[in-house]
């Protein structure tokens, strides 16, 4: 076997491995990001603050990008949690939260948006879309969803 022939045997391996691997016949990619739950299409996931990738959230004033959703979740100063789109409606920029303003900004172009998702600042014209959320203080777990 020539040494290009070897390399071109182990990229296809790796390959076929990797798809292995994150389609559940492993078990490292299985439940990384939560799926919505509902068949009618609508969005209904739960986080779990106690995970790594959520427990931000356990603090008032801080925020989190939903893996594999278009959603930031802010936990306001006043420990309510707050769901909304996660990109700036007038470019896609990534917006942050900011407790002490109690709003979502976006770093591109300075649009500001409220916690239900309107516009409070330009350039941005169309408000963010928000998701319900409910807390299960038991379990420490977040619901969002869509009704």
């Amino acid at each position: 076997m020539t040494r290009s022939e070897f390399i071109r045997n182990l990229g296809m391996s790796s390959g076929a491995l990797m798809a292995l691997y994150c389609m559940g016949g492993l078990t490292a990619c299985a439940n990384e990001e939560p799926k919505p739950a509902d068949r009618s299409g609508k969005l209904d996931l739960s986080l779990d603050l106690n995970s790594t990738d959520y427990s931000k959230l356990q603090n008032n004033g801080e925020f989190v990008i939903v893996k594999g959703q278009p959603i930031i979740v802010a936990r306001k100063t006043d420990g309510n949690f707050v769901a909304v789109s996660k990109d700036c409606t007038h470019r896609g920029q990534e917006l942050t939260y900011q407790a002490s303003t109690d709003h979502f900004n976006c770093p591109l172009h300075g649009a500001h948006f409220s916690t239900t998702g309107s516009v409070l600042k330009g350039p941005a014209t169309t408000p963010l879309k928000q998701y319900k959320t409910a807390f299960n203080g038991k379990t420490n777990t977040l619901r969002l969803y869509e009704e």
